[in-house]
C-alpha cells in the first residue's frame, strides 16, 4: 500500500452560503451523526426525543465533531420515503434547540427534499447532505442556487427502498466517476457554485461488499475533481462483510478505516463515534508528520 501524505489544510475548507468557509483546526474534518429517527440501522430510536438529540448534539462536539449532521429520514437498506412533513415535525424543535443552546455549532441538514432543506437553512443549518444527487427532489436544487450552502454530493445507486437488491456495476469506480462529472456540470449550470460541492462516493449504497472495498482501495482518486472528499463508512455492513463484526462492534473497525483513508486523501469523516474516530485520525497526522496534532505533548 501507497501512502500519501494528507491533503493540505486549507483542503478543510469549501464554502458556504454569504461566502462562509469551512475550516477545521487539525488537518481533517469530522462529522458527527445525529438520527433523530426511529429506525436508523445503528441507533434509531435513541435521539427520537428533543432532550436526547440535544445530549447527543452536545456530546459530540464536546468529543470534537466540527459538523453536526441531523437526519429525520432513515436511508437504511429497504427505508422507505419520509415526507418533508414529517421530517419538519421531527426536525425543528431538534434544530431549534440545538441553535439556542450552542449557536455557534456548525449543523448539515441530512435529506433529500428541496423543502425541508430551504427551511433548515433558514433556521441556520449551513450544509445539506443530499444522498439522492438532487434526484429525489428536483426543487433541492433550485434551494441549493438560492441559498447557496455548502452541499454534499453524493453517489448512490437506486433509492435506500431498492438500492440493496441487486447492485451491479461494469466499473464501480469508473460509474461513480462519471455521475460526478454529470453532476457536478449540471448543478453549477443551474447556478450552485463549485466550491461549495464535497463528494462522497456513497459506501453502502447500493453497493456490494466487494463494490465498497474497490472505492475504499482507490478512494484518493476522486480527489481529481478539486473538491473535498467525504467519506461515510461509520458501522457499515462491508465491515460484517470483511470481518464477520455485528454493527454493535464496528467502533474499532470505523476508526481504523478512517485513518487509513485520511492517509488516502479523505480530509472529511462522517462517523457516530466521534472521540474514537478523532483519535485514529490525530494518530495518522502525527505519525505522517504533521506535529500540529501533537502540541499538547512535549516530543
Amino acid at each position: 500500500m501507497t501512502f500519501q501524505m494528507s491533503p493540505d489544510r486549507q483542503e478543510s475548507g469549501w464554502l458556504a452560503a454569504n461566502g462562509r468557509r469551512i475550516v477545521t483546526p487539525m488537518p481533517f474534518g469530522i462529522m458527527g451523526i445525529v438520527n433523530v429517527t426511529p429506525d436508523s440501522f445503528y441507533d434509531g430510536g435513541r435521539y427520537d426525543s428533543v432532550q436526547a438529540a440535544l445530549e447527543r448534539c452536545r456530546q459530540l462536539l464536546s468529543q470534537g465533531a466540527d459538523i453536526l449532521d441531523i437526519g429525520a429520514a432513515s436511508s437504511r437498506p429497504g427505508a422507505g420515503d419520509v415526507s418533508p412533513a414529517m421530517e419538519g415535525q421531527r426536525l425543528w424543535p431538534v434544530l431549534e434547540a440545538v441553535r439556542a443552546q450552542a449557536p455557534d455549532a456548525l449543523i448539515s441538514i441530512d435529506t433529500v427534499h428541496g423543502a425541508t432543506a430551504a427551511r433548515a437553512l433558514e433556521l441556520g443549518a449551513a450544509v445539506v447532505n443530499d444522498i439522492s444527487g438532487c434526484d429525489a427532489d428536483p426543487e433541492l436544487v433550485d434551494v441549493l442556487a438560492q441559498y447557496r450552502p455548502a452541499y454534499i454530493l453524493m453517489h448512490s445507486q437506486g433509492t435506500p427502498a431498492t438500492m440493496q437488491a441487486n447492485p451491479s456495476y461494469g466499473d464501480v469506480l469508473a460509474e461513480i466517476k462519471d455521475f460526478f462529472e454529470r453532476k457536478l456540470h449540471f448543478l453549477t449550470g443551474a447556478g450552485v457554485p463549485e466550491t461549495h460541492i464535497a463528494l462522497d462516493p456513497g459506501i453502502g449504497f447500493g453497493k456490494t461488499g466487494l463494490h465498497n472495498l474497490a472505492i475504499l482501495r482507490r478512494i484518493e482518486e476522486f480527489r481529481e475533481f478539486g473538491r473535498p472528499v467525504l467519506a461515510g463508512i461509520s458501522m457499515k455492513s462491508f465491515f460484517g462483510y470483511l470481518l464477520g463484526q455485528p454493527v454493535d462492534k464496528r467502533g474499532e473497525s470505523t476508526a481504523t478505516a478512517s485513518a487509513l483513508l485520511w492517509s488516502r486523501g479523505v480530509f472529511w469523516h462522517r462517523v457516530h463515534n466521534v472521540g474514537q474516530v478523532r483519535d485514529a485520525l490525530l494518530l495518522a497526522a502525527g505519525i505522517n508528520g504533521d506535529m500540529t496534532c501533537c502540541q499538547s505533548y512535549r516530543i
